[in-house]
């Protein structure tokens, strides 16, 4: 049986980068917490592995994939859940996630995250995989809601009742990304609060919040882009009180992957989430 814990605290985390090091050891407040990508980290040593360390002695640890292509056809790769698996061992972390999305195939690798359609074959392929994730790291994961751009003709499922299933048939958690949630509603043009309202809250280990980046399609109708690289959006935030409204308060935490600021422009960001979940408190 495998270990259902979430240890994260419902305080504010975010995406560590090695150029805040200094700085988070320092002072690390407001940040009750880390995530780290786990492809960063597979390797056998150097400085990276040592910061790491040295950051898990003071911080939960959430430790989120980029690489498993959950949602990709053929079987999960061995040797990426083998390398994942010695990480979580020696790290031991509060939480693991993944994404519903793919980004493998055959023998290539994809550079992104890429749709799925909502099928009840989809369905299947995804919660074998979770089973065999379960299976190999020995404790549960969460499933990230993904970001979308487009709509599969051939869904049968909505994505919440999707999640919902697959969550279901697992006993997976569901990570909440509400930049993706607003990205999708957007691109795709339904309400996001609908969306949450549909959302099995219940079952939400961990809460995302990110920077997205605004464009237009052919038809010069509104396109956002979830590029990570900059401050959350007021929108969003607006999306997050309605989702703590709803949900209680939940570890939350703030990515910012791409154009890193220095440590004082995300710790503000931190925060701002600190003081959303403080209002929850209150």
């Amino acid at each position: 049986m495998y270990d259902q814990t979430n240890a994260l605290p419902p305080l504010p985390g975010v995406g560590y980068k090695p150029q805040h090091f200094i700085a988070l050891m320092a002072d690390p407040a407001p940040v009750g917490w880390l995530e780290i990508h786990a492809e960063n980290y597979m390797g056998d040593g150097g400085r990276p592995l040592a910061q790491l360390r040295a950051l898990a002695e003071r911080f939960p640890i959430s430790v989120h994939g980029v690489g498993l292509s959950i949602g990709g056809e053929g079987r999960l790769d061995p040797d990426h859940l083998a390398r994942l698996k010695h990480l979580v061992g020696w790290l031991n972390p509060a939480s693991f996630s993944e994404h519903l999305a793919w980004s493998t195939h055959d023998s290539h690798f994809l550079n992104d995250l890429l749709p799925l359609p909502y099928t009840d074959a989809t369905l299947t392929r995804v919660a074998d995989h979770i089973d065999e994730v379960h299976e190999v790291l020995g404790r549960r994961m969460l499933l990230e809601n993904p970001s979308s751009y487009l709509a599969f003709a051939e869904s049968t499922w909505s994505e919440t009742d999707f999640l919902r299933e697959v969550a279901r048939r697992t006993g997976c958690g569901l990570l909440l990304d509400v930049n993706n949630v607003f990205v999708s509603a957007t691109n795709l043009g339904y309400a996001p609060q609908a969306y949450i309202a549909d959302y099995p809250l219940e079952l939400v280990g961990e809460i995302h919040l990110a920077g997205h980046d605004e464009d237009q399609d052919d038809h010069g109708l509104p396109l956002l882009i979830d590029s990570h690289g900059s401050e959350v959006a007021d929108p969003v935030w607006a999306l997050l009180d309605l989702t703590l409204d709803q949900a209680g308060a939940r570890p939350l935490l703030v990515e910012w992957d791409t154009d890193v600021p220095d440590w004082p422009v995300l710790a503000e960001e931190a925060r701002r989430a600190d003081r959303a979940l403080a209002r929850i408190a209150a």
